[in-house]
């Protein structure tokens, strides 16, 4: 059995693991000074009906927001499949880029593998980085 956490992925690809420790799959992260309504305000500036249980899609983002998402699905929160909806966690990603907000990447990376892990269909998430 091997015991892998946050700390230790870290030290073995010699990156910090500081920031925040959040992993959301199915509801909106609980964060000091994170609200849904305002980064989703700033993310659709022209639908003022957005609201947090609605499905999110990448089509009426920005470029430059579309470009972050991009980024987000590629490398630092890999999904299987199609990138046309935004999840939560993608959602709560984009504001702690855009606010400077540091988060745990050691911890993102284990849950993210944890959970593609359990599923029966699933892509290795980060395969580039670990091989």
């Amino acid at each position: 059995r091997i015991y892998l956490d946050a700390r230790i992925l870290a030290s073995i690809l010699h990156i910090p693991h500081t920031g925040l420790y959040v992993f959301e799959h199915k509801k909106w992260p609980e964060v000091e000074g994170f609200h849904p309504n305002q980064i989703l305000s700033l993310l659709y500036p022209n639908d003022p009906n957005v609201h947090p249980n609605m499905a999110l899609t990448t089509n009426r983002l920005s470029v430059d927001h579309r470009l972050l998402h991009h980024l987000i699905v590629h490398q630092i929160l890999p999904t299987g499949g199609g990138y046309a909806k935004l999840s939560r966690m993608q959602v709560f990603l984009m504001w702690c880029i855009l606010s400077k907000i540091e988060f745990c990447f050691p911890l993102l990376m284990l849950k993210t593998m944890v959970r593609a892990f359990s599923q029966k269909k699933s892509v290795l998430p980060f395969g580039s980085i670990l091989t």
